[in-house]
């Protein structure tokens, strides 16, 4: 049966789209307003690459978030959730810890929590760090390589080229523990799956940044479910805005939008919402409530 076949899955598309979006109508309106009475100061001139300050001393941060949806990189990993995540540092080098505490998806019937641990070094716009994604269904440093559940190792790498031109460059590949599918003779094959994304941030006045993304996988992957080779996985739009509450807190809002453009052309049936199967997810929308410490 086709999707759009169904009435009340149309239905189900718009409204998540119309969610996703409010926060775009909301800071449109916010901008244009702020136009009409405030003029925009000039930006200091900064040099085109080498506006990044040396990291001096230590540094800390933290942020938690209340969201409808989980999605990460294209792919729809869950329902309902509340993340957080809290980081210190010094001189370049930092640690991140990150919590997911949600649902699997919309029946309520699967408890998902996650924590991930991130070990980098920053310098220069370019940011090198080890990720360690732990999903509680295996002990906390099992690297069995298992087909279908266990934790997860990356390598991954991002270059951002100035704080004028903010065009970043995003490269994940799995090199550890569950990230295999089974061949025809029974055994697990390690795919090494991989990740590649180019993305721009523009900021605007009042408060407000808009960001767009592209994400493909270049080789057979869990991005395509371990079926295809070359796949464009996510499409991605987010608009944010943000508050100050004093000089060390803040609030923001974030609508997003994301296409999967590999899972529609698998499908073969164009766009598809199953909120009950997140794995068949083709197109999402997400509104995003947090504060944050820095």
């Amino acid at each position: 049966m086709k999707i759009f076949n169904s009435t009340v899955v149309k239905r189900v598309i718009a409204l998540a789209f119309f969610v996703g979006a409010l926060p775009f109508v909301f800071s449109a309106r916010t901008y244009a307003s702020a136009m009409k009475t405030t003029s925009l100061e000039p930006k200091a001139e900064s040099r085109w690459l080498d506006d990044y300050s040396k990291p001096v001393g230590f540094t800390y941060g933290a942020q938690a978030r209340i969201q409808p949806a989980y999605m990460w990189r294209g792919l729809y990993c869950g329902a309902a959730n509340i993340q957080a995540s809290a980081n210190v540092g010094y001189g370049g080098l930092y640690l991140d810890m990150w919590w997911n505490i949600g649902v699997t998806d919309w029946t309520f019937n699967t408890f998902q929590p996650e924590v991930d641990l991130s070990l980098g070094f920053s310098r220069w716009g370019l940011d090198i760090y080890a990720l360690y994604i732990h999903n509680f269904n295996t002990g906390f440093f099992d690297f069995h390589n298992y087909p279908d559940k266990g934790n997860r190792l990356e390598l991954n790498a991002r270059y951002t080229i100035s704080s004028k031109l903010p065009l970043c460059f995003v490269w994940a590949t799995r090199i550890a523990a569950s990230d295999g599918y089974l061949n025809a003779a029974g055994d697990t094959i390690q795919a090494y799956s991989s990740y590649a994304e180019i993305n721009y941030t523009k900021a605007l006045p009042y408060g407000l940044s808009l960001y767009g993304a592209v994400g493909i996988s270049p080789w057979r992957s869990v991005y395509s479910n371990y079926k295809g080779d070359f796949v464009v996985n996510n499409v991605e739009l987010r608009l944010r805005k943000d508050w100050s509450v004093s000089e060390h807190c803040g609030l923001m809002l974030q609508g997003q939008l994301c296409i999967n453009p590999s899972a529609i052309a698998a499908d073969k049936s164009s766009v598809k919402w199953n909120p009950t199967n997140p794995g068949n997810q083709s197109v999402n929308a997400n509104i995003a409530f947090g504060v944050y410490l820095k």
